[in-house]
């Protein structure tokens, strides 16, 4: 299997829980953090980009290359950042179909 492949499982989970999202939330799509989440998931990329390449710089890990496309952002293939993106979107798609939890004033 290669890393495409296996991105492609984890984002077609978030693309899966984003549809729920909309399909919950259809009569307010502008109340939800469009913002927040793209912010969130620039910051997250631009981490992953630095930190990926550092690691792979010091040979910390590597890839193996028929596992690869072959298309690179300094030393880290563009694969990595599947699971970058899966993480920064996929976990406010969970916050938002996950029932809220009482607060204490709640529950009195």
């Amino acid at each position: 299997m290669t890393y495409w492949a296996l991105n492609a499982c984890f984002l077609a989970v978030v693309a899966l829980a984003w549809m729920a999202v909309l399909i919950r939330h259809r009569h307010r799509p502008r109340g939800l953090p469009w913002r927040a989440a793209l912010a969130t998931l620039a910051v997250i990329l631009a981490a992953t980009a630095v930190f990926d390449n550092l690691m792979i710089a010091v040979d910390l890990f590597g890839y193996r290359e028929e596992k690869i496309s072959g298309a690179f952002l300094g030393l880290a293939p563009l694969e990595d950042f599947g699971y970058a993106i899966a993480a920064a979107l996929g976990l406010p798609a969970l916050w938002l179909l996950l029932p809220a939890r009482p607060t204490s004033e709640e529950k009195r």
